[in-house]
């Protein structure tokens, strides 16, 4: 049928028909080629970055494995989410029943239905990416589950291998979990369209609910499925509860193992049962079976699962509980010790003597002539100051202990790289060019000797200056990977022209050396030499300056993720990363070396630790260098990996450290190119590998209570310790980190590097005295390839019971309750001087416990760096403090220690002077630099107090000028002047010392 126009008034124009202009498709082309651009611009650059490592297998494997499991997830949350709706909608009544419940329904229905079509893809779409998202998230669990290998250790439970639970078992919960969710919404979509169109009712009258058949074989099926995966879930449970954590100890205790463990097996078989009567309640169409089920399978729910369980432990094991839970104890302390690398400690009883004697230390002398007296923590300041040359280079907040062969002897060396910090240039030099192509890199590397300082109390460098000269040799310098590193720099020029800041030179043209990386030799980042890379980048870093400078060329390269731990955490995803990154010189180039650890939370009776928990201390808590690790709980852990990352070229090595680690052997399947063998560990990396420090603190952490390796005695807690604070922070509760030095344990015949650490007991109330001290082998060997044997040795020295050997905290309120020592303290702190008291040392020797405490002194104000001006030491209770550690030895052990024990004066073999840092001369000028003598010099005992207190005032007065004379001296390169400032200053703080002592007697 045709209808036939309305006729039109002749000469009256027509109105224009409305065409649809071209605004809005090239508004959607140009919004599409904006979110392509942003997507590329993070996509093809990570590629790119992986492609320059040679990581590329790593980016294809995790994000193809995100790939797979995210259009899984989609299509089996979308897919069944849409059957749901689709059924139902097909299944529903051609006409609804004609009852006031549907009369209510139609108004929904009638606004439902012009977006039907569009709800019943959309929803499901949405609920699938969210599926497929979170179902993405777990492609590192679902990998080791597709590449398991065999434990060859089974759990004293069910005797099964331990891979069914560090890899099948997350791989079932997970597939479990994710097809209930699946089942639940799934199901509320095909029940609540049953309801809309009628294929359910509620309001069934005295009928009670009713539903088509179609709509009873959905919600039948719908309830089987889930009742299945509910008793798979049930199943599952019996082995989970042997990773459950306690009230005193983790894993399946009696109650667990008699009562829980059977109590989930039973309501596993129920809700095979239910899942049974629904699919009898699909054919024969009765909703009484099912209901009955239900209901059997709440009631048993409560009885077997919360009230047997419940019997059990109040009237079985309650009463006696020590008995019951021993077997179940000892399966924790063994699972323990085995899961944190603890079944190997070597444990000694050492009845530590307190009373200093003679010749005591005559067998140790190695070991206290070892004794490090740089303090890592506070030096910084120090080496900024003499060693940082201009400000646009810094030096770590906290510096690393290493150790290195300097004429043919192995000393403890505290070593910092400087790096660049852009931060440091002044704001009228900040801009693009110079921020991205002029200051790209750092330059050498500054080493101090652990156990000598100069003559001024300044660290003794072995190593420094710009360019580097010392006892190092030749080496790559430039340091172009570091954690201070620029967010990216563009490296490479055409025809070598050189306009990277290399090192200021005074000599040179423009006060300055510059240089340019040779890109045509080197590979250090993704080439950006095309108009793309170039564009990508851009968009990536937001700096339009990529695409138009002209010092983007075809050689160059974008250097970005420049911080060593973010490098291998990207190429290597699977690892922890311990919270300290080190430097060492290795082969001729400076390296950052990285432990990363492998872990799981699946250890079945293993005690559980937060990492962040057991990882913090004084360090973390105060430098932003070192980080403590990731708050998560795991139940092993093995240091797997070692890493490098080099700091000229960036590139990342990964060796497999831990070959007998099953869950590194899974990942090397994942990624079966991305390790290399310990074999290819050069002599020299190989000397500067140590014992990581987080997997120490962790150990030491659960030694707190697992040192008692009885059940009973466990059972009790009364043998149980703790870790101190670290005392010199005063009130705050922190741990007192573990320090990396040279000692020798009473077993061993000579000193090794070693990490320690110390225990008092445990509980608020309890004395502050020694239990417990713990030392790890912490060097790796010399030989190329090779571990050493003693490598990660543990020994523990267990003091008796009744000790009196005072802990850190006693003996820092030892120290500074000591008349001579709190006098002298308060003579230094005078004159607008400060002083720090740097890390509290232990060391096992003497037969007893010796601690040895560095003090520095530095301006309350302005330009502040340490000094070492005084070194503390107790044995006991007995305390020396002198200038020198050989001094205060002699002072606690009767003046014959035994040992030469080393000066805090000038190291002989310390050839390299500090430089003073640009601007120096304008700095404050009070900073106290000299070395005091141990004993003031005799007063007259009969003058009067009147004369005393000028003659304290006059020896305060010549004191500070003194500082002041020396400090810029100091500044200006003039040591015989600052020499002899430092003999005025000397001879003023002995007069104001005996002047104070003749005030006080009288």
């Amino acid at each position: 049928m045709t209808f036939a126009q309305p006729p039109t008034r002749p000469g009256r124009p027509q109105p224009p028909r409305e065409r649809r202009g071209p605004l809005i498709p090239t508004v959607i082309v140009l919004a599409a080629l904006v979110v392509l651009l942003l997507i590329a611009a993070n996509v093809w650059t990570e590629f790119l970055w992986f492609q320059q490592l040679g990581y590329i297998e790593v980016i294809r494997t995790e994000w193809g494995s995100r790939l797979v499991l995210f259009l899984l997830g989609f299509l089996v949350m979308g897919g069944t989410v849409f059957a749901s709706l689709r059924f139902a909608y097909r299944s529903r009544p051609v006409y609804a029943p004609s009852t006031q419940e549907q009369a209510n329904l139609d108004q929904y229905r009638e606004a439902i239905e012009p977006l039907r079509r569009v709800v019943m893809i959309a929803a499901p779409a949405v609920l699938g990416l969210f599926a497929g998202g979170a179902a993405s998230q777990q492609w590192a669990t679902i990998q080791l589950w597709m590449n398991s290998v065999t434990v060859g250790k089974v759990d004293p439970q069910y005797g099964l291998d331990l891979s069914f639970y560090l890899f099948t078992l997350p791989g079932l919960r997970f597939i479990v979990s994710f097809l209930m969710a699946v089942v639940i919404l799934a199901g509320i979509a095909g029940i609540a369209t049953q309801y809309l169109y009628g294929g359910l009712r509620i309001g069934g009258g005295v009928q009670g609910p009713r539903t088509t058949r179609a709509a009873r074989i959905q919600v039948s099926v719908t309830g089987a499925a889930l009742m299945l995966l509910i008793a798979a879930n049930y199943w599952l449970d019996r082995y989970s509860v042997l990773t459950r954590e306690g009230d005193k100890f983790e894993g399946a205790s009696f109650t667990d193992v008699n009562a829980v463990i059977p109590a989930k097996g039973i309501l596993a078989g129920v809700a095979v049962f239910v899942a049974i009567l629904f699919i009898v309640t699909a054919v024969r169409g009765t909703w009484r079976l099912p209901a009955i089920g239900v209901g059997l399978m709440v009631v048993s729910a409560i009885a077997v699962g919360g009230v047997y369980p419940a019997i059990v432990q109040r009237f079985q094991v309650t009463p006696n509980q020590q008995d019951a839970e021993a077997e179940f104890i000892q399966r924790n302390i063994d699972a323990t010790l085995d899961a944190f690398g603890l079944d190997g400690v070597e444990t000694a009883e050492y009845d530590a003597e307190v009373t200093a004697e003679k010749g005591a230390l005559r067998s140790d002398a190695d070991t206290t002539a070892s004794i490090r007296l740089l303090d890592p923590q506070i030096v910084s300041p120090s080496f900024k100051q003499l060693q940082q040359n201009k400000g646009y280079y810094s030096f770590a907040d906290t510096l690393s202990v290493d150790r290195y062969t300097i004429n043919n002897e192995s000393r403890d060396t505290v070593i910092a790289v400087r790096e660049l910090e852009l931060s440091g240039i002044n704001d009228a030099q900040r801009n693009w060019i110079n921020d991205h192509t002029v200051y790209t890199h750092g330059f050498g590397v500054v080493a101090a000797y652990g156990n000598t300082t100069g003559a001024r109390g300044a660290p003794a460098f072995w190593e420094g200056g710009i360019p580097s000269s010392g006892e190092m040799g030749e080496y790559e310098e430039r340091i172009y990977f570091s954690p201070k590193s620029p967010s990216y720099s563009i490296v490479g020029s055409p025809d070598n022209q050189e306009w990277e800041l290399d090192y200021p030179d005074d000599s040179a043209p423009g006060g300055q050396v510059n240089t340019s990386f040779p890109t045509h030799e080197v590979e250090a980042g993704p080439s950006i030499g095309t108009p793309l890379n170039q564009l990508l980048y851009a968009i990536k870093f937001g700096s339009e300056q990529i695409v138009f400078s002209d010092r983007v060329t075809d050689e160059s390269q974008i250097l970005y993720d420049r911080d060593p731990r973010t490098r291998v955490e990207k190429v290597a995803p699977y690892l922890t990363l311990d919270g300290r990154v080190y430097p060492a010189v290795v082969d001729n180039r400076v390296v950052w070396i990285v432990d990363g650890y492998t872990t799981s939370d699946q250890y079945p009776y293993a005690a559980s630790r937060s990492l962040e928990d057991a990882t913090t201390d004084s360090l973390t808590a105060r430098s932003a260098s070192i980080e403590a690790l990731e708050p998560a709980k795991v139940n092993y852990i093995r240091n797997s990996v070692k890493a490098t990352v080099d700091a000229y070229d960036g590139s990342v090595k990964l060796y497999a450290w831990d070959t007998e680690d099953p869950v590194l052997q899974a990942w090397n399947k994942v990624f079966p190119t991305s390790l290399s063998s310990v074999e290819d560990i050069s002599s020299e990396l190989m000397s500067h590998i140590r014992y990581p420090e987080d997997l120490f603190k962790v150990q030491r952490n659960l030694l707190t209570r697992y040192h008692v390796q009885d059940a009973t005695q466990f059972f009790s807690g009364g043998d149980f310790w703790a870790n101190p604070n670290d005392p010199t922070l005063g009130d705050q509760q922190v741990a007192q980190p573990p320090y990396y030095l040279t000692l020798k344990m009473p077993d061993q015949d000579a000193a090794t590097f070693s990490l320690m650490s110390t225990f008092i007991p445990a509980g608020t109330n309890q004395r502050n005295v020694l239990t417990g001290f713990l030392a790890v082998d912490a060097e790796a060997g010399t030989e190329a390839g090779k571990v050493a044997e003693g490598y990660g040795k543990l020994r523990l020295l267990e003091l008796p019971r009744d000790s009196t050997v005072p802990g850190p905290g006693q003996v820092n309120n030892n120290f500074s309750a000591d008349p001579t020592v709190s006098q002298q303290l308060n003579l230094l702190q005078q004159a607008n001087s400060a002083v720090v008291r740097g890390n509290l040392l232990t060391l096992p020797v003497g037969g007893g416990l010796l601690y040895v405490q560095p003090v520095y002194v530095q301006s309350s104000s302005g330009t502040q760096f340490p000094l070492l001006q005084r070194v503390l030491v107790a044995f006991g209770d007995q305390i020396g403090f002198a200038p020198t550690l050989d001094e205060a030895l002699d002072q606690v052990f009767g003046g014959d220690s035994g040992t030469n024990a080393g000066d805090v004066g000038t190291d002989p073999e310390a050839g390299v002077e500090p430089t003073p840092e640009e601007g120096a001369t304008d700095a404050p000028t009070s900073e106290p630099t000299a070395t005091p003598p141990a004993s003031p010099a005799p007063a007259p005992t009969d003058a009067p107090s009147g004369d005393a207190r000028a003659a304290l005032d006059k020896a305060l007065s010549d004191a500070s000028q003194a500082m002041k004379d020396g400090q810029a001296a100091l500044a200006a390169g003039d040591f015989a002047a600052y020499g002899e400032a430092q003999k005025r200053l000397d001879t003023a703080l002995a007069a104001a010392i005996a002047a104070e002592e003749q005030l006080d007697a009288g």
